[in-house]
């Protein structure tokens, strides 16, 4: 049951999360270390870049379990598995050991690792990386993550938006995957440093890139696509732990 060790980056909760598909529900944060992108804009680099790896935590299933139930008081929620990207550690067990105390489980993932466990997930959320991360779209391997998901979890594109090379990635993925749910998020151009959480937003520039998403996304018709922002961003800047 309790499997190979997790890296863990940060435990964290109850809290609302705060994009996507999930958006404003209660939420515990298992935040796991490692990532096999290295995204231009990444938010999230203390559990990204091997360079802090001394600050991740080899945890058991039953550690992780026990310090999620304590930060839920042992009511039944949604716990987001989130990284870097998730799906490089072994968190088949973890999701197996809170779905029978009656948790369900998220995670989010570039879509760059396939997992037979992702058919056990509540929720999937494939954020593949448009251009302006640097990072080039394995469909092979994203097609493939799909697979494994085998049309269980609920499913959805999430695709965050910093200029027009960004949007048309965002509308082509949506023409070559039409069954999935697409969400777009304007893209936060302040990212915090690794070891400073209060750096500051440029709210200002955020949200007018919330609004020429929303005129694009309107004045296209393209009107099956969601557009949300970031509330944790809108809420707590780049506070970690929230």
């Amino acid at each position: 049951m309790t499997g190979a060790a997790i890296r863990v980056s940060e435990i964290f909760g109850p809290t609302i999360q705060g994009e996507g598909v999930l958006i404003g529900q209660p939420t515990v944060f298992v935040r796991t270390g490692g990532c096999d992108y290295r995204c231009s804009w990444c938010d999230t680099l203390h559990a990204v870049d091997s360079e802090y790896r001394e600050q991740w935590q080899p945890m058991s299933v039953e550690e992780i379990w026990m310090e999620v139930r304590r930060l839920s008081g042992g009511v039944p929620l949604t716990v987001s598995l989130s990284g870097g990207n998730p799906a490089i550690q072994p968190l088949g067990p973890l999701i197996d050991r809170g779905h029978g105390e009656g948790y369900r489980f998220a995670l989010e993932t570039q879509g760059s690792v396939a997992r037979d466990w992702f058919a056990d997930l509540d929720v999937l959320v494939v954020s593949p990386k448009p251009p302006s991360s640097g990072m080039e779209t394995d469909f092979e391997k994203l097609d493939e993550c799909l697979a494994m998901a085998a049309g269980r979890p609920m499913t959805v594109l999430k695709i965050v938006v910093f200029d027009d090379h960004d949007y048309a990635y965002a509308k082509d993925m949506a023409g070559r995957y039409p069954a999935l749910p697409v969400y777009l998020q304007p893209g936060n151009h302040t990212p915090p440093p690794p070891d400073d959480d209060s750096a500051t937003v440029d709210i200002d520039g955020v949200m007018n890139r919330m609004l020429w998403l929303v005129d694009k996304v309107t004045g296209d018709k393209w009107f099956d696509a969601r557009v949300l922002p970031q509330l944790h961003v809108l809420l707590w800047g780049n506070r970690r732990g929230v």
